[in-house]
């Protein structure tokens, strides 16, 4: 659905996007993780075709950007961190100006208007002027806004800035089932709980993508999983230590206070076999447990390291 290559962006001599590249397939949930300043708002507002690129290309549900921008803009909705609302209208009167411009009329734009202010939990305050609106709820409307025209494509830059808990939760459900729908979404966020939870796949960003995986993969780091298995009863965990060499799909092993651990590929599959041979060995499991890295740890060790050679850089060229 989105194909991206190349793709950059400098405002006279500052470089805001350098060499960016992924893809976003049919009814995916793709995160792009940075901290402010990162370059995430110009990536989206140069993917929805309201900027142009100063170099590399892309693709979004067939169409180039550049040349076929206004048909991507008429096509994708967009979450622009601020919302942008009218003011002085009702918050049903900016449903309908915007859908107007997206080409809705009569009937099919008062559905629209009706049937998104119910997703956001806004049906009661239609015709209340969205100047009294907290910041939670001009959010909404400013969601609403960009699913008026049912897009294929969505990006979301900050989709739950300044809402509570339980809206934050309304806002993640409703877009898991977009994605279910076979919506492909583009979300923009430093939240890395709302990441974790809401992306099929993450892509940690400053200035260009420093890396791109599921986060579990991102969490495990070296590409391995440490499985810790908890033991008790007369055996020590040492003398199983001959029984995994030999099991195929594990990478190592070792024995430590009253446990085992244990590294494999995946987990989720690789587990269920673990804990059958230990089992059938004659182990007593009463715990199995994944250790691995946070997506904090792993975020600020790449986002750190770029920073500390940014800094760097700055300072040599400084002296020279």
């Amino acid at each position: 659905m989105i194909e991206v290559t190349g793709l950059g962006k400098r405002f006279g001599s500052l470089t805001a996007v350098r060499d960016l590249s992924f893809t976003v397939g049919d009814g995916e949930i793709f995160g792009i993780l940075g901290p402010n300043g990162a370059g995430k708002t110009t990536s989206v507002r140069m993917l929805a075709g309201l900027i142009a690129p100063s170099e590399g290309h892309a693709r979004i549900n067939g169409l180039d950007l550049g040349r076929d921008s206004q048909r991507i803009r008429a096509s994708t909705g967009i979450l622009t961190e601020s919302p942008g609302l009218h003011d002085r209208l009702t918050a049903g009167q900016n449903l309908g100006y915007y859908g107007r411009l997206y080409g809705l009329r009569g009937r099919a734009l008062r559905e629209a208007v009706d049937r998104y202010l119910r997703v956001v939990g806004l049906a009661e305050h239609a015709d209340r002027r969205v100047n009294g609106f907290s910041k939670g709820m001009r959010q909404k409307v400013a969601i609403a806004r960009a699913l008026l025209h049912e897009p294929d494509v969505i990006y979301l830059d900050e989709p739950t800035s300044g809402l509570d808990p339980s809206a934050a939760k309304t806002v993640r459900d409703f877009v898991a089932t977009l994605r279910d729908a076979g919506r492909s979404i583009v979300v923009c966020t430093h939240n890395l709980d709302e990441a974790e939870r809401l992306c099929d796949r993450i892509g940690i960003m400053r200035g260009t993508l420093l890396q791109v995986d599921t986060p579990a993969r991102l969490r495990r780091g070296n590409g391995t999983a440490t499985v810790r298995v908890e033991l008790v009863g007369a055996r020590r965990p040492a003398s199983f230590l001959d029984l995994l060499a030999r099991l195929p799909f594990i990478e190592s092993a070792r024995a430590d206070d009253g446990a085992l651990f244990v590294e494999v590929r995946e987990p989720r599959g690789d587990n269920p076999e673990l804990v059958r041979s230990l089992v059938d060995a004659g182990a007593r499991i009463v715990g199995v447990h994944e250790d691995a890295l946070t997506l904090e740890q792993v975020y600020l060790d790449l986002v750190g390291e770029v920073g500390q050679r940014d800094a760097d850089a700055a300072r040599i060229g400084e002296v020279a």
